[in-house]
């Protein structure tokens, strides 16, 4: 077909127009390799861009989304043919350059994986930037050392996609998980997806102690703020902590204490990886790291269904994975 729908963001107060539109393929961003998108996702990213929020998205109009998989339709890149299933995150799609929540995508070539042997479009729509955000967390964090036999994995935020999905793959390589949530109905799911224990948020002390009892050989951390400054308090000796979210905030208090008594680590994931490290870390989720859980984790709405659920995301009303079936 030569044209097709999208959900496309125009500049407006106090927040963004969201209206789904019938375009061309001249409409898009530049780029050499033309895709027919097969699933998107809804990213917190994603949902703050198409309210306003932070200032993400800076030129309209735009069209969201962060990540996508799907087929190559045309391609002057030699690398890519018509039928070449792909995956495609980061690199400024869905903010500097339209992204993945439209029937198709226009990008250059540099930015295109190959989709990795052993998964499907769907399977790597669930995983998304979400699924290689909660991947390269694993593969730095085991390249600092971590192992199962070092003891309990703490992650923070447990219902949000990327913890969903660090619990199968650390459940997966035989980690002994603990959720962290404040939500009291989601416990028996968390369990399904592989935690041995879940807990709840921690309170605000008044006067924190710069060490507390050392509980966690590992954490995986998508809130910041004062929940990443307790984890610095009560990692093991040697504990390795890897970080990319700031729901709960963008400052951090903590002391250097647990860093040089208990010889802890932290660790910033940043998702947006040059290629060949993508390529690595996508490779270990197709095989060592591949999730179990994914059908508990993903589930698909349609496009029309989309700016309902984005506002939903910033409610915190969604769970796990949303994946838009195009």
């Amino acid at each position: 077909m030569t044209s097709f729908q999208a959900l496309r963001l125009h500049d407006g107060k106090p927040e963004p127009a969201r209206r789904i539109e019938t375009l061309q393929p001249g409409d898009l961003s530049p780029g050499n390799v033309l895709i027919e998108v097969a699933y998107s996702s809804i990213n917190h990213k994603d949902a703050l861009a198409a309210h306003g929020r932070s200032g993400i998205i800076r030129q309209f109009p735009r069209i969201g989304g962060i990540d996508l998989t799907g087929r190559v339709a045309a391609s002057d890149d030699a690398r890519f043919a018509p039928g070449d299933e792909v995956i495609v995150h980061g690199f400024g799609i869905g903010v500097d350059h339209d992204g993945g929540h439209a029937q198709r995508a226009r990008v250059p070539g540099d930015w295109v994986l190959p989709l990795p042997r052993g998964l499907t479009l769907l399977e790597a729509a669930i995983l998304g930037a979400a699924g290689y955000t909660a991947g390269l967390a694993l593969h730095w964090m085991e390249h600092n050392g971590l192992t199962p036999e070092r003891g309990p994995v703490l992650v923070t935020g447990a219902t949000g996609g990327v913890a969903s999905i660090a619990i199968d793959m650390l459940a997966g390589r035989g980690y002994q998980v603990t959720a962290m949530t404040g939500k009291s109905d989601a416990h028996a799911a968390l369990k399904a997806l592989g935690a041995s224990e879940v807990i709840g948020r921690i309170g605000s002390p008044a006067s924190p102690k710069p060490l507390e009892k050392a509980r966690w050989a590992g954490a995986v951390d998508s809130v910041g703020g004062q929940t990443l400054a307790w984890l610095t308090r009560t990692m093991q000796p040697e504990g390795i902590i890897s970080a990319f979210g700031n729901i709960g905030g963008a400052e951090l208090d903590l002391t250097v204490l647990p860093f040089i008594l208990r010889g802890i680590r932290l660790i910033g994931i940043d998702a947006n990886s040059p290629m060949p490290l993508r390529r690595q870390v996508w490779d270990k989720i197709a095989r060592d790291y591949r999730p179990t859980r994914l059908e508990r984790i993903g589930h698909c709405i349609t496009l029309a269904q989309l700016p309902e659920y984005l506002g939903r995301m910033l409610q915190g009303q969604l769970r796990g994975r949303t994946v838009i079936r195009m």
